[in-house]
């Protein structure tokens, strides 16, 4: 039996393009959504902004930093949001100026659910599924302060958020936005609703590891059936206790989860992103086969920077069809000529993180042109 070389799939690069949904990738580097805390007091995205995902517009996929669909669901100072038409008016700059440049972006949408505080969302109330409140501190324009008990979410409440992300993808896809990741993740509501130790309802809401799931499936299924499923990822983060969000339990882990994406495959996602520390392992590998969809990765956050071997080793072992970076971008805004071509990166500087200024933002050096 002869075979032809035609029948072989050549094995990607982190180099290589990838489509997600629509979404079409000129490679495999994803821009983590990175708190950065420049949209001041109003949440609308000004020049600052502009220019930094400007600067990142080579990375395959840019995933904005969260932003809020809703004034009550705001959860840091400085968060952007996409609630208001100035706000929509502000993101619109950015996603051309990303376009401008040949890149690709997407929104991430992020209620913080009971990570908010009054001090942050204009005095709003705080919703969670149930009222247990986060042991810690938030920091406020007043400083720091201690996390408030939410108000348990009736199932009004919940039909308001679940509208309000609606909404938000629809301003953020008028606003050029290629697509939205709704934010299930790092602590924030939606991951609330996942976690029995934040969810102790006892409606459909809550319980069972299907009902747990269920307000995520719902606010997925409609924000797909708004924009478009070829349009709409979501980002998860199982066993990761962030925020109180404690998810120990690998069998309910699995169950709660496995029904997620048991429920989301028939809609035909433009991707699924996992922050896990184990990418390659059982629990992520089983998810995304039962998913049957792509998969974007993210194990930075937990232990430490993504490398440039890291990130090519994930694709190259077909862990994931594109892998998420994070601090790497914040210091090289040509990463990927960098990486293509092996040359040294900048180093971060995490003081400046969070501050209010261009610097430490939009002042690391790009390579010099020889």
């Amino acid at each position: 039996m002869s075979v032809t070389i035609s029948e072989f799939s050549p094995v990607p690069s982190l180099f290589s393009p990838v489509a997600l949904g629509k979404i079409e990738l000129a490679n495999r580097i994803v821009m983590a959504p990175l708190t950065r805390v420049r949209a001041g007091s109003t949440g609308i995205p000004g020049d600052l902004m502009v220019e930094y995902y400007r600067q990142r517009a080579s990375v395959g996929l840019i995933i904005t930093e969260g932003t809020y669909p809703d004034h009550a669901s705001q959860g840091w100072v400085g968060e952007p949001g996409i609630a208001t038409d100035e706000q929509a008016a502000g993101w619109r700059r950015v996603t051309e100026a990303v376009h401008a440049q040949g890149g690709r972006i997407v929104m991430q949408i992020m209620h913080a659910g009971r990570a908010a505080h009054p001090d942050i969302n204009g005095g709003r109330r705080v919703l969670a599924p149930s009222a247990i409140a986060i042991d810690g501190k938030v920091f406020t324009e007043k400083g720091e302060q201690p996390f408030p008990v939410p108000e348990a979410m009736t199932t009004a409440d919940a039909r308001t958020a679940l509208e309000n992300f609606v909404a938000a993808a629809r301003r953020a896809i008028e606003a050029g936005a290629d697509g939205v990741e709704i934010h299930g993740a790092n602590g924030y509501l939606l991951h609330q609703f996942l976690s029995p130790a934040a969810n102790q309802r006892t409606d459909e809401y809550g319980g069972s590891p299907q009902n747990r799931a269920r307000f995520v499936i719902d606010v997925v299924t409609e924000v797909a059936k708004a924009v478009g499923a070829e349009r709409v990822g979501l980002r998860i983060s199982p066993e990761i206790s962030i925020g109180d969000v404690f998810e120990t339990d690998r069998d309910d882990v699995l169950a709660t989860y496995g029904t997620l994406v048991d429920q989301l495959r028939p809609l035909g996602l433009a991707y699924l992103s996992v922050l896990h520390s184990e990418p390659g392992g059982a629990l992520v590998q089983e998810l995304r086969q039962r998913l049957d969809g792509k998969l974007i990765v993210n194990s930075g956050f937990l232990g430490g920077q993504t490398t440039r071997e890291d990130a090519m080793r994930r694709i190259e072992a077909d862990h994931a069809d594109a892998v998420v970076v994070g601090r790497a971008l914040i210091a090289n805004p040509d990463l990927v000529e960098r990486w293509r071509n092996g040359h040294p990166e900048n180093e971060p500087r995490p003081e400046l993180f969070y501050a209010p200024s261009a610097e430490g933002y939009t002042d690391y050096p790009f390579l010099q042109a020889d």
